[in-house]
């Protein structure tokens, strides 16, 4: 008997396949699972038709009453598809409101967008007085005023959907300036939709925005295609049922709130897969302490996705950040890894011994397939012939030679055993789940699963995971222990997770926290950032029908064709390909000076931007807001001049300084201009009415774009000393080459908030004393200010700087260009090592992937410990013959990390360690897929690294004062400092480049 009120439908709408099952949970510990019926029909042009097609057969197979269905539940990629195919009909012009007074011109909306995405949906921005501190105080309020003029404006432009985003909205309970805004825009423009950037994703203002006007763009879309679902419902006599849509992090959104938000369901096709595959396998959720992860195979038609299902019953969510449609968001996906291969695979010979399968593919047409008439020899065919599988004709395949089926199957069982390798996070054997219609592929064991299981209902088991999702909620809240413990903080934030679950729908007395994040805030004291998810089972009796309001703007009907095809999120073909083989850099003759310059362009700042994130060994700031405010400068007919050290006067009056305060602060506030006012206050001070020359405080992280923004013509409008003065990211203000060995020359400093306020420290006894009341200020300050220090002079710039490292950045981020335009990323380390001076000069450490990280906080520093495992070889297809071997193979890798990598410890199998290189020597982490360098804020479980080691300046090593290596107990090292290599000078480009009369 199925229980009344129980019983649920789920339906995933797929590229090829439209799948749908009648699920009673109540019945799971049966042999069917509790699934009822189950029915594939072919995705239809309209995707509704092929729904209530397939909803109309399991009702009937199924024969239970309506009365007794609770809800249905539906994943699409109706409005992923629409983004990524940048269909005019689908998406809408978005007129965006910023709330910040100081923190949000410089960088605008749509500056990073592939731009024909960007021509479709951007519709007008605007500014407006708003924005919040970190610590959660006002930068300053808001003005109705202010928002009535941008109002006039949208209306004018006849523009009727609207983005609010201000700085560090999701944080702001007090205020609640987003909602005020929302308030008076409503008023204003009667009928609009409005879109607050804190209901859409989490803390990370660019990202966050993003999301935010892709979410505001299918608004309409979205009503339209819930409404159609509704009405498909209503047709089946389905009308008293709840309408749910499945969202990217395998968790429920009620019909109303898809509408709402509809970017939430933007990836769920997977995460259905996963939540399938953790019912149907009885994966437990998780509350009993006792489930262990389990790693879940969905083999498809074209493609295989592995992902780790977690002992929560959830999929292992991504990054914090991802792209879609080319464009950058910080809300949750799973973190996947995808291969070749699926049942259309071709299967090709290479030689007499060796087969390649995929990843060409034809499984949009398996009839071109053996076994079906076709006349390619496809996985499939490989499958039927094995005896793994009866579909088709066999007799098409019973000539196949023994040795080609075997190569086949050997094959195939390397590339499910390396995607396999490549989620895992420990050499410990976990469970494999198959899901998928392609599971007649795998093979009966594969090494590194302890068991390989192939599920019931596997090839629906993404409707199953649709229909038997949970609801969730995650919340992102920044939290001061100043008058509470961290234990009372964390409850605090559970019991916010909790609550937050329940009014989405939970029942409350089988909601769990299934993750927990408490993250401390570098440089702040008693900030702590708690990231949590609760989840538990819905509540039937809660459950209330809504249904999606007309809308005059709604033309489209049921009818209207919603494409439904898979599709990459990465949108190909925007623009021809830039030939960074042959770019040359611009290099001039100053004709007033006879000075050679160097005359930046946006391809440089790309380059500059990858090459300091590396150099900043972990730390620093990610430099992206800084490259995208210099970029937009270039654009509007600003200049940046750099010139060598050598063309500089001993004499000239050298300025250096850039910002300081907390990562977190900068991936929010993003680039004001803090080091500009900081410079202004100090040269007032010092009565200097101009200077000769800039450079940078550090060429490590976000500090190595800043004195490109005051030295340019914008501002200061003087050129930019190719260097710095530490060679990399520091932890602290005064250790830098030049207070090294010049100590004493630090103050006068100045530092200013950007918004108002500035402060002059004149004299200390020493440097370090310099450096404790300025974070005391800082932090005051907003937790992000510009520093000024003491001006310097061109002979002590050249004697105790770090020479060239503008061109050392810029030649590491065409390496890594080149790579990743030329599909050589798996040599991009070895390209790196070449810029820098060579094998004698830099070396690749270790390869492999993250499998722990400890953090916490002490003296305001993110302090930490990074555990890398070595991954399996590669096969021999995927070997690279020019990769280098790595100094330490097998084992593992220790880094801890003071805000940056300090040390590289390797641990043996057999126990033993050994330091491989230290500070002052760089260490630097290279993300294995992309070639991008990965600092400490992305460090995250499974991502695949190569860690390289680069000699040092001898600005450092030749004395024993500089980096200190220390923290809380457990954290501290006393080290003996041996040189990794020989340093090498950076090569000028300015040098290399000077044109000729």
């Amino acid at each position: 008997m199925t229980s009344p009120g129980y019983v649920r439908i789920g339906v995933d709408v797929g590229g090829t396949n439209t799948d749908a099952v009648v699920l009673d949970p109540s019945q799971h510990a049966d042999e069917n699972r509790g699934v009822l019926a189950a029915y594939k029909v072919p995705t239809t042009h309209n995707p509704t038709h092929g729904i209530e097609k397939a909803l109309r057969i399991v009702l009937k197979q199924s024969k239970v009453p309506i009365g007794n269905i609770s809800s249905v539940t539906i994943g699409t990629t109706a409005f992923l598809n629409s983004v990524i195919e940048r269909d005019t009909r689908h998406l809408s012009k978005v007129a965006v409101i910023r709330l910040s007074k100081s923190f949000l011109r410089d960088v605008r909306p749509f500056c990073d967008w592939p731009q024909t995405l960007a021509d479709i949906i951007q519709g007008y921005v605007g500014y407006v007085d708003g924005g919040l501190h970190i610590d959660g105080s006002e930068e300053t309020s808001i003005v109705e005023k202010q928002v009535v003029e941008v109002c006039q404006e949208i209306r004018r432009l006849g523009l009727t959907t609207i983005v609010v985003a201000g700085v560090y909205s999701p944080i702001d309970t007090k205020f609640q300036q987003e909602e005020r805004v929302k308030n008076i825009v409503a008023r204003e423009i009667p009928g609009a939709d409005i879109v607050c950037s804190r209901d859409v994703a989490n803390i990370g203002f660019l990202e966050r925005e993003n999301a935010s006007i892709l979410n505001a763009a299918i608004l309409r879309f979205a009503r339209r295609t819930i409404r159609s679902f509704q009405n498909a419902m209503k047709r089946l006599g389905l009308s008293s049922c709840s309408l749910y849509l499945t969202q990217n992090d395998g968790t429920l959104l009620d019909a109303t709130s898809a509408a709402r938000i509809p970017i939430r369901t933007f990836s769920s096709g997977v995460t259905n897969s996963m939540r399938g595959a953790a019912y149907l396998s009885s994966h437990t959720s998780g509350e009993d302490g006792k489930s262990k992860s389990a790693i879940v195979v969905d083999i498809g038609g074209t493609t295989t996705d592995i992902g780790v299902l977690l002992p929560s019953g959830l999929p292992r969510q991504a990054s914090a950040y991802v792209a879609v449609a080319g464009v950058k968001v910080n809300y949750s996906l799973p973190h996947l890894h995808s291969i070749g291969l699926g049942g259309g695979s071709i299967i090709r010979t290479l030689s007499e011994d060796k087969i390649s399968v995929g990843p060409a593919s034809v499984g949009n047409d398996l009839a071109r397939s053996l076994i079906f008439g076709g006349e390619t020899l496809t996985a499939t065919d490989i499958a039927v012939a094995a005896g793994k599988a009866n579909v088709g004709s066999k007799d098409a395949v019973e000539t196949l030679d023994s040795s080609i089926i075997e190569a086949a199957q050997v094959r195939i069982k390397t590339l499910l055993q390396n995607g396999i390798d490549a989620v895992k996070t420990s050499p410990e054997p976990m469970p494999v789940l198959l899901t998928g219609g392609g599971s007649i592929l795998a093979p009966e064991s594969l090494p590194g699963a302890s068991a390989l299981i192939k599920l019931p209902f596997h090839d629906v088991a993404n409707a199953v995971g649709a229909a038997c999702s949970k609801v969730g909620a995650t919340i992102d809240i920044i939290q001061s222990t100043a008058q509470q413990t961290l234990a009372e903080a964390t409850e605090a934030a559970k019991k916010t997770a909790v609550e937050r679950a329940v009014e989405f729908g939970a029942l409350r007395k089988s909601v769990y926290i299934a993750k927990l994040d408490v993250m401390p805030i570098p440089y702040l004291e008693n900030q702590i950032r708690s990231v949590v998810t609760a989840i538990g089972e819905l509540d039937h009796k809660s459950q209330k029908q809504q249904e999606i309001p007309e809308d005059d703007s709604d033309t489209d009907t049921d009818d209207a064709p919603v494409a439904q095809k898979e599709v990459s999120s990465d949108f190909e073909g925007e623009e021809d390909r830039f030939d960074h083989d042959n770019y040359r850099p611009k290099v001039v003759v100053n004709k007033e000076t006879d000075v050679a310059e160097w005359h930046l362009s946006s391809v440089d700042l790309e380059y500059i931007a990858d090459g300091c994130y590396l150099l900043g060994c972990g730390g620093g700031g990610n430099p992206q807001p800084g490259k995208l405010q210099l970029r937009d400068m270039l654009a509007a007919g600003h200049k940046i001049r750099v010139v060598d050290a050598t063309s500089v006067k001993d004499d000239a009056r050298v300025y250096w300084g850039g910002r300081m305060g907390s990562p977190a602060a900068i991936s929010e506030r993003l680039q004001a201009h803090e080091t500009v006012l900081a410079i202004k206050a100090l040269m007032e001070f010092l009565r200097h009415d101009s200077f000769d020359a800039a450079m940078g405080l550090e060429i490590g992280g976000s500090n190595g774009m800043e004195p490109f923004l005051w030295g340019s013509s914008r501002f200061f409008d003087r050129p930019v000393i190719d260097g710095d003065f530490m060679g990399r990211a520091n932890p602290m203000c005064w250790q830098t080459t030049l207070t090294v060995h010049r100590p004493g020359e630090f103050t006068p400093c100045a530092i200013d908030s950007g918004d108002g306020r500035t402060m002059l420290m004149t004299r200390a006894p020493n440097d370090e004393s310099v450096d404790k009341p300025l974070r005391g200020a800082l932090q005051e300050m907003g937790s992000l200010v510009g520093l000024a220090a003491r001006p310097t002079t061109g002979e002590a710039a050249k004697k105790y700087g770090v020479i060239n490292t503008i061109s050392l950045s810029w030649r590491i981020g065409r390496a890594i260009a080149r790579a990743d335009a030329n599909n050589t990323i798996s040599t991009v380390a070895e390209a790196i090592i070449d810029e820098v001076g060579g094998e004698k000069s830099a070396k690749v450490l270790f390869r492999g992937k993250i499998t722990a990280i400890e953090r916490t906080l002490h003296n305001g520093f993110s302090v930490g410990v990074l555990h890398i495992a070595e991954t399996p070889a590669e096969d021999e297809e995927d070997q690279n013959a020019e990769s280098v071997s790595a100094v330490a193979q097998g084992g593992t890798l220790r880094i801890p990390f003071i805000n940056e990598n300090i040390l590289a410890e390797h641990v043996s199998d057999d126990g033993k360690t050994k330091i491989l290189a230290t500070v002052p020597d760089l260490i630097a982490l290279i993300d294995s897929q992309s070639g991008k360098p990965v600092g400490v804020p992305e460090y995250r479980y499974g991502c695949h690294v190569v860690v390289l080691g680069i000699a040092c300046s001898p600005r450092w090593s030749e004395t024993p004062r500089g980096i200190e290596v220390g923290g809380p107990k457990g954290y501290g090292y006393e080290l003996e400092y041996k040189p990794l290599g020989q340093y090498v000078e950076p090569r000028s480009v300015i040098a290399e480049f000077l044109p000729y009369e």
